[in-house]
């Protein structure tokens, strides 16, 4: 096992997961055709104009941006002291919603922007009105869940009595 490490780089698991996701892919393409990865007609709606956006958008620029944000998040392991057992790290009560909130506004977009609103109103009967309203509140119910379990896993904290250092 070590020599695969060693050889691979990874755990035997990593080179099954990848292999599993690329047969998929595979898969994916023999069932929908190539032809169905662009529209020559519609350009900006093909699959692969949006998977390219994707890769671009998060590693060229996303990544960069969040990982920038987090270096100016305090962190414990970062001072010159000793860490202070009744402090809890704000970075994961941040990071959690922030993720959320990225990902629902990515699924939300095109009822946010009104993008097929005869579409939508044909098949439902309703407008996209809501949808920035609702994802709103549904970033503030992120943020708020965050904030109390922060809350709470500080009081929980600070009541509970430092270990000792066993000797």
């Amino acid at each position: 096992m070590s020599h695969f490490k060693r050889l691979y780089g990874e755990h035997v698991l990593h080179l099954i997961v990848l292999l599993g996701a690329l047969a998929l892919a595979a898969y994916t393409i023999s069932v929908l055709g190539f032809d169905q990865l662009f529209n020559p007609r519609v350009w900006w709606q093909s699959i692969a104009v949006w998977f390219a956006v994707a890769v671009i958008g998060h590693d060229l620029i996303l990544f960069p941006l969040y990982a920038l944000a987090e270096r100016l998040l305090p962190k414990g392991h970062r001072d010159a002291k000793p860490r202070d057992p009744h402090r809890v790290p704000l970075t994961n009560y941040i990071r959690m919603p922030t993720m959320a909130a990225a990902l629902t506004f990515a699924l939300f977009l095109p009822g946010i922007i009104r993008q097929g609103a005869f579409t939508y109103t044909a098949a439902t009967g309703l407008t996209q009105e809501p949808f920035l309203q609702r994802w709103l509140l549904l970033v503030a119910g992120f943020y708020l869940t965050s904030a109390v379990l922060y809350v709470v896993k500080s009081v929980m904290t600070r009541t509970r009595p430092a270990r000792q250092a066993t000797q």
